[in-house]
């Protein structure tokens, strides 16, 4: 698509807009600038006007003019064929340097005096219009003799070609183009209305008829006029060259150039090609020919043209004068360039546009070109209109402001949002709070859905406006708490088995006898169960402890000295609730007898099975407990804490037991799965200062538990005791009922190294209040 500055100021004020501040608005928008054309013309070439023109007398081909340049006449030898009294004219003055390099001086042509050079289009660098030298008129606007040229907004000019997407049949148009920009600049685009006044003009009615069965998808409009005396302006012969077009008769470069500035599909007919006989009557028929095209044909059944696509050479106007039918028409991009798709036609340089997607109001096409060849003849235009209409359902898309912003992935101010649509052509008046109702223009066949309006938002705010985000993809999280609770027991399994224990699975049914006999409670009478598969599995199990003495029992029978066992298997309460318990079980030696150990290793103890559970479930406290059941040692269990909360038990095996099921020293712990910790872990900031390490030996009573001192130091401990602990307890016949308990304290601080008397103000703040709440002190 072509258009120059001037054409476009036809339609949009953009005098203020430099060319390159223009190119860059139509790329933004999506109009991409594919190439710019400067129209430079030099200096000291300016208007003129030929005031006398005689031939030269020793030179047929050669005129002898007297030029009024405004300051003065010059006499000027031109060879031009077209060059004649009163014409206005382009001259070349002395001392112009042409575009060609050529410097205009005064010379002599076959003896006459010759000063300057009365010019043709491409002789100062405009596109070639035509044989002969320019003939200027008043189509170009006002000018002055004297005037330099390159002073004239028509001649100090930009082309610039947009290369147009398929889609894009809106923007090939002069006032397309400007409707985009209007747009973008927020400038309304000027108004060309025209009002005609048909009262005092003869109708069209009594020159023209047109028979139709339907409307075959095409809009249809008629005027009639009587063409007299028609010049094409110098305005037009120049745009039409800068748009490499032309046409083989004045009538149809007018049409050309309507066409090209309103966008929509005009043409001409001859109206004596639809008259029949001495009829002065033209009679036009719309029908469907052999390959369903909608075609214009006489009433004899000769074709004028297709709808669209192509006119018949018999049909176009090859006379200056006459009464000339002016046609309109408009038919869908997407039916015509199917109907060319399923049947290959001939077609027009007007296909184009049609296919894809001329100018729907076709007033606006008529009326352009009719003021045009009124303006520039003595033609009289009949009254009234003549016209066809297809059925057109409006397109209409909702869309919110929510959903524009989130596309977006920026906020638009609604004002701006609606003043962009409005200036696009876009009618929004059904539109209510946040929520758009959009009314697609016909000429925007490529609207369809939300989407569109939202790309047209943006096209128009600028890509380049909106802030850069990365892009996120966003899924909704899908996992369930089945998928957690299976990688909990997949976690702590194999945590279990890193740590050397095997696994041991067994049927949630156990032995009821066996289960009363150790103090587990079982099931309720009422929902125990009907018809178990033996004797030995006749409830459901409340514990998963005997079934892992079961099978360690196995394992020792089969000659296994160290057994390590765990499951991670379901229990139920008396009232058959179900819950996930986590039971290990170690007995035997902590290894493999060998060297190392002289063939004799150690068994398993209290402290050492502690540290494997604490392997497994992480950092825990024990306090004092006595379980509910027979199979501990009453001297050796203790309850697990972990973050306040007891979560299980861990005991040693009572020997009774051990001897029952033929074992070793056995260690067992059970932990009540749902309440072991399955979270993220959180990295915590440590202080980059070295810590100090205080061991204090207290004196305290054997009686006293190690949980009371540990809570009074806790309590009332310096900020800088980050950690403290017992390493060891000694007691003899000297103490009597006491004991000495060596607890080791960790000292650190986050700002500095800790100095000595740091450290000595620590340690002597917790003895103190040692020696005040449990009257205890050093050894």
């Amino acid at each position: 698509m072509i258009v120059t500055k001037s054409w476009l100021n036809e339609w949009i004020d953009i005098n203020e807009i430099s060319t390159d501040d223009l190119c860059k608005t139509f790329n933004a928008i999506g109009l991409e600038v594919d190439r710019v054309v400067n129209y430079d013309i030099p200096n000291k070439i300016i208007f003129g006007r030929v005031v006398e023109c005689e031939q030269h007398p020793d030179a047929d081909k050669l005129s002898v003019c007297k030029v009024d340049i405004g300051t003065s006449i010059r006499q000027i030898v031109c060879g031009a064929s077209n060059v004649r009294t009163g014409l206005d004219v382009v001259v070349a003055t002395i001392g112009c340097t042409m575009p060609g390099g050529m410097v205009i001086k005064p010379v002599k042509l076959r003896g006459v005096e010759s000063e300057g050079m009365i010019c043709s289009s491409s002789e100062v660098g405009l596109p070639d219009i035509g044989e002969g030298i320019m003939e200027v008129d008043s189509s170009i606007g006002d000018y002055e003799l004297g005037q330099e040229v390159n002073t004239h907004p028509i001649f100090n000019d930009d082309l610039i070609e947009i290369e147009l997407t398929a889609n894009r049949g809106d923007c090939l148009s002069i006032r397309g183009v400007a409707r985009d920009l209007s747009a973008a600049y927020g400038t309304p685009l000027k108004s060309t209305t025209i009002k005609q006044n048909d009262d005092k003009r003869l109708g069209i009615g009594r020159i023209l008829s047109l028979n139709h069965d339907n409307d075959y998808n095409v809009n249809l409009r008629y005027k009639a006029m009587d063409i007299k005396g028609l010049i094409l302006p110098f305005i037009v012969r120049l745009r039409l060259a800068q748009i490499e077009e032309n046409r083989e008769s004045d009538i149809m470069s007018m049409m050309l150039y309507a066409t090209h500035s309103s966008g929509v599909i005009l043409r001409a007919y001859e109206h004596s090609f639809f008259q029949e006989n001495s009829d002065k009557m033209a009679k036009i028929d719309l029908v469907n020919d052999d390959k369903n095209f909608a075609s214009i044909m006489t009433h004899e059944g000769k074709k004028a043209s297709t709808v669209g696509i192509i006119q018949e050479e018999e049909s176009k106007v090859s006379s200056k004068e006459g009464i000339v039918l002016l046609e309109a028409s408009y038919i869908p991009p997407d039916i015509i360039s199917k109907k060319m798709l399923d049947n290959k036609l001939e077609s027009g340089p007007l296909y184009y546009r049609t296919s894809r997607g001329s100018e729907p109001e076709l007033n606006r096409g008529l009326d352009f070109c009719i003021k045009l060849v009124e303006a520039n003849s003595d033609s009289t235009t009949y009254g009234g209109t003549i016209e066809l209409c297809d059925n057109y359902e409006e397109i209409i898309v909702s869309v919110s402001k929510s959903e524009i912003d989130e596309i977006v992935g920026a906020k638009i101010d609604k004002t701006r949002i609606t003043k962009l649509l409005k200036d696009l052509g876009f009618d929004t008046s059904k539109s209510q709070g946040d929520s758009y109702v959009v009314s697609i223009p016909r000429y925007r066949h490529d609207i369809t859905n939300k989407q569109d309006i939202v790309e047209e938002i943006v096209r128009m705010v600028g890509i380049d406006n909106i802030e850069s985000k990365p892009f996120e993809i966003r899924e909704e999280n899908r996992l369930e708490d089945d998928y957690f609770w299976y990688k909990k027991r997949k976690t702590y399994r194999h945590k279990a088995a890193s740590s050397g224990f095997f696994e041991s699975i067994h049927f949630v049914f156990d032995e009821k006898k066996v289960l009363n006999e150790y103090g587990f409670k079982t099931l309720d009478d009422k929902k125990d169960l009907l018809n178990p598969i033996a004797k030995t599995l006749d409830t459901l199990r409340p514990t998963l402890l005997t079934s892992l003495l079961k099978a360690a029992s196995s394992n020792a029978k089969n000659g296994y000295s160290s057994i390590k066992l765990f499951e991670v298997g379901s229990v139920f309460s008396t009232s058959r609730e179900e819950s996930v318990k986590m039971s290990l079980l170690f007995s035997g030696t902590v290894s493999k007898d060998g060297i190392r150990n002289n063939g004799k290793p150690k068994m398993v103890d209290f402290g050492f099975f502690t540290q494997k559970i604490s392997d497994i479930v992480g950092e825990f406290e024990l306090v004092k407990y006595e379980t509910t059941h027979n199979l501990s040692h009453k001297y050796q269990c203790g309850a697990i804490i972990q973050n306040k909360e007891k979560i299980g038990e861990v005991f040693r095996v009572h020997p009774n037991v051990e001897k029952t099921y033929d074992l070793d020293v056995t260690y067992m712990c059970e932990l009540d799965f749902e309440k072991l910790a399955y979270t993220l872990k959180t990295a915590i900031s440590r202080s980059k200062y070295q810590a100090s390490q205080k061991d204090l030996s207290l004196i305290m009573p054997k009686s006293m538990d190690y949980s009371v001192v540990k809570k009074v130091i806790s309590d009332a401990k310096p900020d800088e005791i980050i950690e403290f602990y017992p390493v060891d307890r000694y007691s003899d016949n000297e103490l009597g009922d006491n004991m000495s308990l060596t607890i080791r304290f960790v000292l650190q601080r986050d700002d500095r190294t800790l100095e000595e008397e740091d450290i000595t103000s620590s340690m002597e703040a917790v003895l103190e209040v040692l020696k005040k709440e449990l009257k205890i002190g050093l050894r």
